[in-house]
């Protein structure tokens, strides 16, 4: 299924002396990597259908709990019914989409769409493992499907306030309303019911997986799914810590410690506790692991970061893993031996599943070129559709672990096109298009090329103020109106 994205690029870019320390530039260049890699639209083909359009819910009386997002408004989620055999079966679907470490990028982040109803999309499309139509989600199409939106900045986990600046840390409270609303509607009479997340989304799922699992009665099915939401507490290209430094802000900011299990809490600090390779130990619930051996997202923001790498020496290498000489490839795979090391006692319980792809790329069940179609990408000739549901029905034990790059000829990897111009405009770029004046993150596949806002990548070149920092979120917060 060959298809055809467009998307928006950036605004105009101008540099400015940095207000911003080292950390908090990170931070905020991290919510620019999360809405590159979650704001994508697809457009099919003409003579194919539209994905399905879901409208936002609010959550009622969420305020009253205290269920707020950052700025105080309500939080929301889309809902599809289901229908014939799938009317009392349900899929719950974790939005992702980074976290906010300090008050100022927790400040900031409230005048986005991941931190306020304000500047959510009021319609989201349904794709992937959330689409309807059995052709490109076999198993779950006519499941109830609910996608519950992130709008607190760490992973459904905080439980705190900074009344000075009128911040909300509710993670955990939107999680409980949400839940406790679609029970309401009809989940507590399910008779297999699915947790999923993606990135963030990812990690809340195996946060809230035992939690999710103790909802229902012993009779009902009840699964995890985690896409690209294994972190690593990894060693960045400078021999630091990046995202175990990002990690310990959120966890301290938001009081994430209050929700993450006590059985880890009890040989480890709360940072550690909220890294999945600490935690997946700890979940007794049926649970899938979905990553990329290479996650696109983990190469940018926490192995080489500009923070880490403020000479730029890993900006090639990171745009195009193709640009890697042998010593970063080596980096990379040494990565991905510390992934499959984290995982190997995890794989061998016979409930839990996993597909680990040598793929640079993030959050594969949620797009349908990486979901279910034609050129997905594959394991021993299986779809990441396919492996997930023949684990979560019991149909065959799924521990899929790919080669070593760069044996797939399957991945849809994420590749980053740096232009000659500073200045992008805004506009949607075509595949037919001329990039050479544009910065543009694309799926190298033969079948798809996908072109996402790549703003944060000039950011990491030149510091900004914390003044185009708001103006480019207000301009990108107009344009994602129509993404994903």
């Amino acid at each position: 299924m060959r298809m055809k994205v467009f998307v928006i690029a950036a605004l105009a870019f101008v540099s400015l002396v940095s207000v911003i320390d080292g950390s908090e530039h990170e931070a905020q260049l991290s919510e620019f990597v999360n809405d590159a890699l979650f704001s994508s639209v697809s457009s099919k083909q003409p003579s194919q259908p539209q994905p399905l359009m879901v409208p936002i819910t609010v959550i009622n009386g969420a305020a009253a709990k205290g269920a707020v997002c950052l700025d105080g408004t309500s939080p929301a989620y889309h809902f599809h019914p289901g229908s014939g055999s799938g009317a009392n079966s349900w899929l719950i679907h974790l939005e992702g989409g980074g976290w906010c470490n300090t008050i100022r990028n927790c400040v900031f982040r409230k005048t986005t769409r991941r931190g306020s109803f304000k500047f959510m999309e009021k319609t989201l499309p349904f794709t992937g493992i959330l689409s309807n139509k059995p052709e490109e989600n076999p198993d779950f199409f006519n499941w109830n499907r609910v996608k519950i939106r992130y709008c607190d900045g760490a992973s459904f986990a905080g439980d705190s306030q900074n009344e000075a600046n009128q911040l909300q840390f509710r993670g955990q409270k939107i999680w409980l309303a949400a839940i406790e609303e679609l029970m309401s509607k009809g989940m507590q009479k399910a008779n297999q019911a699915l947790l999923s997340g993606c990135s963030a989304g990812g990690l809340a799922s195996i946060i809230h997986c035992d939690e999710f699992g103790s909802m229902f009665p012993k009779s009902t099915k009840v699964k995890c799914l985690s896409d690209a939401g294994f972190f690593l507490d990894a060693v960045d290209v400078s021999g630091g810590h990046t995202l175990r430094n990002m990690f310990g802000g959120v966890v301290t900011l938001q009081e994430v410690q209050k929700n993450l299990p006590k059985s880890c809490l009890n040989q480890l600090d709360p940072t550690s506790c909220f890294f999945p390779q600490n935690l997946i130990q700890h979940v007794q619930t049926p649970l899938f692991l979905l990553n990329a051996a290479y996650d696109a997202w983990q190469v940018q923001e926490s192995l080489a970061p500009h923070s880490a790498d403020p000479s730029g020496s890993w900006n090639d290498c990171k745009a195009n893993h193709a640009r890697c000489n042998s010593s970063q490839i080596q980096f990379f795979q040494d990565f991905r031996n510390q992934l499959l090391n984290d995982v190997k006692d995890f794989s061998k319980s016979s409930p839990t599943g996993l597909f680990i792809n040598s793929c640079f790329a993030h959050c594969q069940s949620e797009r349908q070129d990486t979901w279910f179609a034609d050129d997905s990408p594959l394991i021993n000739d299986m779809p990441v559709a396919i492996a997930v549901g023949d684990w979560f029905f019991d149909r065959k034990t799924i521990k899929a672990i790919d080669c070593a790059y760069p044996c797939d000829t399957t991945c849809h990897n994420l590749v980053f096109n740096v232009g000659r111009s500073t200045v992008v405009g805004s506009q949607y770029i075509s595949e037919s298009d001329d990039t050479s004046t544009t910065t543009t993150m694309i799926y190298s596949s033969q079948s798809s090329r996908l072109t996402f806002p790549a703003l944060y990548l000039l950011s990491a070149l030149f510091p900004t103020s914390m003044f185009l920092l708001h103006l480019r979120i207000e301009v990108l917060s107009r344009f994602f109106s129509h993404s994903t």
